[in-house]
């Protein structure tokens, strides 16, 4: 089955990168997995929901535009052209420069902004998103 991001490619776009979380997005779901093991119940369920939700999580680059994708049953899409980013942040905490994680907030025009949350090398990601040349439509 092919991802969001490969099936909603429009013609003469291709993918650049797809943003891979670090590691460390999966400690909240280890978290609830070892508070499930602690105690039973409502833990689990969390657990689960968790991380399918990270599980189903897509983020990329292609030669047009950014795209963040959430959902495991429903879909809820977020997508900036290239040509309509103004900035490429990164917010990185005392742990994300340790481990090497951190926040790639890309806003475009108007009020539009897509945050890449514990994405692994967040610098990269930034150097990716800006290497991309803009599209000629």
């Amino acid at each position: 089955m092919a991802s969001y991001i490969e099936s909603s490619l429009s013609r003469d776009e291709s993918v650049q990168e797809i943003f891979t979380l670090h590691w460390f997005a999966w400690m909240p779901v280890i978290i609830w997995v070892v508070l499930g093991l602690l105690t039973f119940g409502l833990t689990w369920l969390i657990a689960i929901y968790q991380g399918l939700s990270l599980k189903y999580l897509e983020q990329g680059l292609t030669n047009k535009r950014v795209i963040l994708k959430r959902g495991i049953v429903s879909r809820r899409t977020d997508e900036i052209k290239l040509r309509s980013i103004e900035t490429v942040e990164i917010d990185q905490g005392v742990l994300g420069r340790i481990f090497g994680f951190g926040t790639v907030k890309v806003t475009g025009r108007g009020i539009s902004r897509l945050d890449f949350k514990n994405i692994d090398d967040p610098m990269r990601v930034k150097r990716e998103i800006e290497s991309v040349s803009s599209p000629i439509e």
